[in-house]
């Protein structure tokens, strides 16, 4: 399932006031690469934010979200919002809110 545009703008307006904001496509979907790190994306038509493993289980308790699995292995500080969880600009913000707050202490992966 290719990637929501109407999503990719959202995210795209919502980062656009951002230095260091780059688009790459992986995953089969949309990352958007903040100071070098994965920040948020668009998986197989859902939102996915990188936020602070100490909040996985609270994130995950909300409706509509819950734990990225990648290859079959999930994946701790990465989760995906369902499109019914973020209908409204504050269900949106809250979880991109999320994602740049971690992103200062996200480590960057390593340069291949």
């Amino acid at each position: 399932m290719p990637y929501s545009e109407q999503l990719a703008n959202r995210i795209r307006e919502r980062l656009a006031q951002l230095p260091n904001i780059e688009e790459k496509k992986m995953m089969g979907g949309l990352t958007f690469m903040y100071n070098g790190k994965m920040c948020v994306g668009i998986i197989k038509g859902e939102l996915m934010c990188r936020i602070d493993p100490a909040l996985h289980h609270m994130a995950i308790s909300k409706p509509g979200c819950k734990t990225m699995v990648f290859t079959q292995r999930p994946m701790s500080g990465y989760v995906m919002i369902a499109d019914s969880a973020i209908k409204t600009q504050k269900e949106f913000d809250y979880w991109i809110n999320l994602a740049l707050d971690f992103n200062k202490h996200a480590k960057a992966s390593k340069k291949k």
